[in-house]
């Protein structure tokens, strides 16, 4: 079992870069990955989000990735020498078709002049790795940082198991007590109703219609499948607890059947002590519930 809530972080460097991303989690009904980054690694974004579902299934997941250059700040001059060649070709064609035959130290001059300028000759950064080095680089720290908050998300959903686990517990000592009150409860109804129609009537009860009258009464507030499926529903919710693997939408469905069968039980019971124990299961199942909405 996973909480959705978590947080991770991993820190890697090369000779240029240093890469720092964080993850953080929080409940979401659905798969959310937001993700903030330097534009330069935008190519790879659609990777990340990739990466991202492969290990996660629900949450709001915000990803924060910082990059810095540590690199030597190496300078290098970029001569486009194709460009130069054709301007020295114009230059030597056109100062003889216009002036004659000229110094070729005059049409050097010219051509130095010229390609002083930024479109001849130009001053970069000198890269020290290539994009798909980056990229693979911003990969490895989204692997680890993505580890870091996996580990974090088994540690909560470890405790988390551990009060959902003690919950169940008592949801099903509420369960055993109703269903050990239900036989006695219909058997005290029996002799109660029986005692008051003879009260009323006297001595001359027709046995055939009191058992009928009395087999509707108790059909009417039986609660015996009710209490069936809600043990069907409580081994199926201590499945779900020692599974290994995201169970949390499985068990919001199931926390809303279960409540739906307590309702029932409430609204065909009159017995006081009934009513009682339908407080007790609402309320632990809604502790449940709560927990839940934490669950991946």
């Amino acid at each position: 079992m996973k909480s959705m809530t978590g947080f991770g972080k991993a820190i890697r460097e090369t000779k240029a870069y240093q890469l720092d991303i964080e993850i953080k989690s929080v409940n979401q009904r659905f798969l959310d990955v937001q993700i903030r980054s330097p534009k330069i690694l935008n190519f790879i974004e659609n990777d990340f989000r990739q990466l991202i579902k492969q290990q996660l299934s629900r949450g709001r997941i915000e990803v924060f990735v910082n990059l810095a250059y540590i690199g030597k700040n190496e300078k290098q001059i970029v001569i486009n020498w194709e460009l130069i060649d054709s301007l020295i070709t114009q230059l030597t064609d056109g100062i003889q078709q216009r002036y004659g035959s000229q110094n070729q130290v005059s049409i050097r001059r010219l051509a130095e002049r010229f390609a002083l300028d930024e479109n001849f000759v130009t001053v970069e950064e000198k890269p020290e790795e290539s994009m798909e080095e980056l990229a693979q680089l911003a990969l490895d720290t989204l692997k680890s940082a993505l580890d870091s908050i996996e580990a974090s998300r088994e540690k909560e959903g470890q405790a988390l198991a551990s009060v959902l686990k003690k919950n169940t517990e008592e949801f099903k000592q509420v369960l055993k007590k109703l269903n050990s009150f239900v036989d006695v409860y219909e058997q005290e109804f029996q002799l109660r109703y029986q005692k008051k129609l003879e009260e009323f009537l006297g001595a001359k009860v027709d046995e055939q219609r009191l058992l009928t009258e009395l087999a509707i009464l108790l059909e009417r507030g039986d609660i015996h499948e009710e209490l069936d499926r809600l043990a069907i529903h409580v081994q199926k919710l201590d499945e779900l607890i020692e599974a290994q693997c995201p169970v949390g939408r499985e068990l919001d469905f199931l926390i809303q059947e279960m409540n739906r069968e307590i309702n029932t039980i409430g609204s065909k019971s009159n017995a006081i002590e009934i009513k009682n124990q339908v407080v007790q299961s609402k309320t632990i199942l809604e502790k449940i519930r709560e927990q839940v909405q934490n669950i991946e």
